[in-house]
């Protein structure tokens, strides 16, 4: 069982690196095929990063990781250990597809600048809330809002929000253009709604009733590999008179099947319900506001 436990582990683990690299290589590719040709200056480091390739011509990929390492040293100095594996893997494959890309992508993909900023902005955005929904990161100004909210009372929303608008409108000094600027703005819309889209739909939860003989072990695997809530009901079966056990949790959608997979390896017999619920608020969950 110990094995099966650390397969599963495994295997979930693997499932969000996955996610999170082919985010990382939507949001590279947004960038380098539409933003960057476009000369539209979005949000963030890789707004940064734009305008340092604009006036020196110094690649993307270079100035994002140099830009990434500074603020992770500063943040493990101010903030101490807390990033994880997660956000260097982050900050490291980014930089690596947005140098590739750029390196093969030498042409606009598109010539219509707005159409530029629409689908850069949407595979931004869908790149940012598929490595979120994964409990990812790609560093970036996030870091930069962290250090500045632990010792100014300031929401790191807002401190975001500021940075990317002082980003963006900066991009006016380039080419004295305000065109240039209303597309970078049109950018982080398109990039912010597509964010809120995924991270939504990522938040959905299922609740799960399990009929089994072996209520105890399946409990036990729940708690203690997928670090999952359950509470056990007492029931009574309809045909046969006698007592048993019904054992129901709430979890994310995207757990649905790691939870099915270990059921069905602990009890291959087991009865299962699986329904969509509206909303759940409580710890690990939604906050009601």
């Amino acid at each position: 069982m110990e094995i099966k436990r650390a397969v599963l582990k495994s295997k979930f683990d693997f499932q969000s690196y996955l996610i999170i690299t082919l985010g990382l290589v939507v949001g590279s590719f947004g960038w380098t095929g539409f933003i960057i040709p476009a000369e539209i200056v979005g949000s963030g480091v890789g707004g940064i990063a734009t305008m340092i390739f604009y006036i020196t011509g110094f690649k993307v990929g270079y100035s994002v990781f140099l830009i990434n390492t500074v603020f992770l040293l500063l943040a493990l100095r101010v903030l101490g250990f807390g990033f994880g594996v997660k956000t260097i893997y982050g900050i490291i494959v980014l930089s690596f597809f947005l140098w590739l890309f750029q390196s093969l992508i030498t042409e606009p993909l598109v010539s219509d600048r707005f159409m530029c900023a629409i689908i850069g902005g949407i595979l931004a955005g869908a790149s940012a809330g598929m490595i979120l929904s994964r409990g990812g990161s790609t560093g970036g100004t996030d870091i930069l809002a962290m250090m500045i909210n632990k010792y100014k009372n300031y929401s790191p929303g807002q401190l975001l929000l500021t940075i990317d608008v002082l980003i963006i409108s900066s991009s006016y000094f380039l080419e004295g253009s305000i065109e240039q600027v209303v597309y970078g703005f049109v950018t982080m819309g398109v990039s912010a709604y597509c964010v809120d889209l995924i991270i939504e739909g990522s938040k959905q939860s299922v609740q799960i009733f399990i009929f089994t003989r072996k209520p105890d072990e399946i409990r036990k695997e729940v708690v203690e590999t997928l670090d999952q809530g359950i509470t056990v009901l007492s029931g009574t079966g309809g045909y046969s008179g006698k007592e048993v056990k019904v054992l129901m949790l709430l979890a994310k959608r995207r757990e649905s099947q790691s939870i099915l997979n270990m059921i069905k390896l602990v009890d291959p017999d087991a009865f299962i319900s699986l329904g969509s619920v509206m909303g759940v608020y409580g710890k690990g969950f939604d906050k009601i506001k």
